[in-house]
């Protein structure tokens, strides 16, 4: 063996390596940020597990004045009390509804509004683009009332189009300005080859373009899906006396009474209202992580 070839490994077993200091001084700050991480999830999947944990509790140790974080004697009488309520169907075939009609619309709408901005000059582009921001800004709860009004003009309250209506709208400002992202890293020689292989504008629109953005959609679509799955003010507000079309967080309100609430149940119902929100983020969470890098790139 050659004395070049036995002082490389013995310049690579040194603690005085470069690289070896440069991994001992970091090593410490990475620790620090994991263990950071495990706090942080921790503490945001405490509240979670104290839901699904009071909805298997019986009502014994829910009512106990002791707080235990753990059960020995699981139950499922929470779940009946809420799967035996005759509307607790009804409104989660209406959320269904509406959170599906709300994703597809706003991501169709949003993609086309995105293109328009980006490939396009036309006149108020930029203001056009201000007034999304501006509308992004205004709080729900400072416009509910004056879309009240506005949905009875048009005739739709006790409706599901009540609810559909306002939250496409709140949910196109902060899609169109994602998928911009997405729509303009799209190089326009693609676009110029398209054109000279025949393809129509329409053609590239749906065959080409729409799938290079498809991770952004689904990256918007999530927020539109939670947003609206979860929205509580608006079925409060604009369902009054038709309860049939109401959705599944107004069956949260059967088991608030005047003398006792039932929070089994409220725990239980809470625990089935979260179950399609994940299942709808496993699905598409391959495309969500792509999404989101796309946005942050732009």
């Amino acid at each position: 063996m050659s004395p070049q070839s036995q002082r490389v490994p013995a310049a690579r077993r040194s603690p005085l390596h470069p690289l070896a200091r440069r991994i001992r001084i970091r090593r410490p700050w990475r620790l620090a940020a994991e263990a950071t991480a495990l706090l942080v999830a921790a503490a945001v999947a405490l509240p979670l597990y104290w839901m699904v944990l009071s909805a298997f509790k019986p009502a014994g140790e829910i009512q106990s004045t002791e707080a235990r974080p753990w059960t020995f004697a699981p139950s499922l009488d929470s779940f009946r009390r809420v799967f035996e309520q005759q509307e607790f169907g009804r409104y989660f075939l209406n959320s269904l509804f509406v959170a599906g009609t709300v994703v597809i619309a706003s991501a169709l709408i949003a993609f086309l509004a995105a293109t328009a901005v980006t490939r396009f000059r036309f006149r108020f582009r930029t203001t056009l683009l201000v007034m999304f921001l501006v509308a992004q800004m205004v709080p729900i709860e400072a416009l509910t009332i004056p879309l009240f009004f506005l949905m009875r003009d048009f005739g739709q309250l006790n409706t599901l189009g009540a609810l559909i209506l306002p939250h496409i709208a709140f949910s196109l400002p902060f899609a169109i300005w994602m998928l911009r992202g997405f729509v303009r890293a799209v190089p326009e020689a693609l676009e110029e080859a398209a054109y000279i292989d025949g393809a129509s504008r329409t053609r590239f629109l749906w065959q080409i373009l729409f799938p290079l953005v498809f991770p952004g959609l689904v990256a918007t679509s999530v927020f539109s899906f939670i947003s609206t799955w979860n929205d509580f003010l608006f079925a409060k507000s604009f369902i009054i006396s038709d309860t049939s079309q109401s959705t599944l967080p107004m069956a949260l309100l059967v088991f608030f009474k005047p003398d006792e609430n039932d929070w089994g149940g409220i725990m239980a119902a809470s625990t089935v209202m979260t179950i399609p929100v994940l299942v709808f983020f496993v699905l598409v969470q391959r495309r969500l992580v792509s999404g989101l890098g796309g946005a942050v790139k732009d």
